[in-house]
């Protein structure tokens, strides 16, 4: 059994791509405040929540147990509005060797939107479950924080 995979989801919102690239393109320290599965974050390293050597700590629940790691923005696409984070450290650490997480806002042809979540992960062995939890996490979160874009 191979240790690396890749998962992903697609979920279908209202509020526009814009606004969500924008939200965590701009204004990510501001994500914890719109859904109940994030606990807290925190600048760990750096004084800009957006600058791709800034390292952010979060702690939030996947499968009804707190987790905390360490994240920081790989790249930043505008044009595709795509962001690549790195998941690194405390709880993620000690299941992964690799975590790497793409957000994407989609706009449809049909003027729909879509976000998309993909993790691309390598785990330390095979008792290591693959992230299904995250996908649900992202899923939730997504439903939470798309309510919150329709207000704006």
């Amino acid at each position: 059994m191979t240790l690396y995979g890749k998962i992903s989801t697609e979920i279908g919102v209202h509020a526009t791509a814009a606004k969500w690239f924008n939200l965590f393109a701009t204004q990510l320290h501001h994500v914890q405040n719109l859904t109940d599965h994030i606990h807290g974050t925190r600048l760990h390293e750096g004084e800009d929540w957006h600058h791709h050597e800034t390292v952010k700590h979060w702690t939030y629940v996947i499968d009804g147990k707190v987790v905390k790691a360490h994240e920081k923005i790989e790249s930043l696409d505008e044009e595709k509005k795509t962001i690549f984070y790195k998941l690194f450290g405390e709880d993620i650490e000690h299941s992964f060797k690799v975590f790497k997480l793409i957000f994407q806002a989609i706009d449809k042809e049909n003027h729909g939107v879509i976000i998309k979540w993909t993790i691309e992960y390598e785990r330390l062995g095979e008792e290591v479950d693959p992230p299904y939890g995250y996908i649900e996490y992202f899923h939730k979160g997504t439903r939470d924080i798309d309510a919150h874009l329709l207000k704006e």
